[in-house]
């Protein structure tokens, strides 16, 4: 699969995910994560995630240090799950601020694209991770009741690919 594929395929999973959990690590080692509505309606050329996050919040002082992140995303609807290992960076472009703006992004932001305290956080993408579930809930019943009655874990419950984006 080329790149191009790959990032297609991760997109098409995470699209209807309104939320992603963002983990950055803090400067005692510990990780946190938060919540982060995805802005882009793509991944752009080059493999980046982009989230509104306050200048002068937890997220935007740590990756300064420590850029390495993961955000997961899990739709339970669609039975698709994604993890997403990448580098952050906060990038001061007032145009792709104003590109990305919605109404949604005003309730954080009340000031507009131009809030000076609104932060573009950039996640280029290095590798990620996925499961996508093809089976129907009655399929995949089936399998775990089949599994607990002869002892042997179900497979093929979902297609389960590891992906190098960068």
């Amino acid at each position: 699969m080329s790149t191009t594929d790959e990032q297609a395929k991760l997109w098409d999973l995470i699209k209807d995910t309104r939320y992603g959990m963002l983990t950055h690590r803090h400067d005692d080692g510990q990780l946190h994560s938060h919540p982060l509505t995805t802005q882009n309606k793509k991944v752009d050329e080059g493999a980046s995630l982009y989230f509104f996050v306050p200048k002068d919040g937890d997220i935007a002082r740590h990756v300064v240090d420590d850029p390495v992140v993961n955000v997961s995303y899990a739709n339970t609807d669609a039975d698709s799950y994604v993890s997403i290992s990448g580098q952050a960076t906060l990038v001061d472009d007032q145009a792709k601020k104003e590109e990305l703006f919605t109404t949604m992004a005003k309730a954080w932001f009340p000031k507009g694209a131009g809030d000076p305290n609104l932060g573009l956080l950039a996640v280029r993408i290095v590798d990620a991770e996925y499961w996508d579930v093809d089976d129907s809930k009655m399929v995949q019943l089936f399998k775990m009741a089949k599994a607990a009655i002869t002892g042997k874990p179900p497979t093929n419950l979902a297609e389960h690919k590891k992906l190098d984006v960068a």
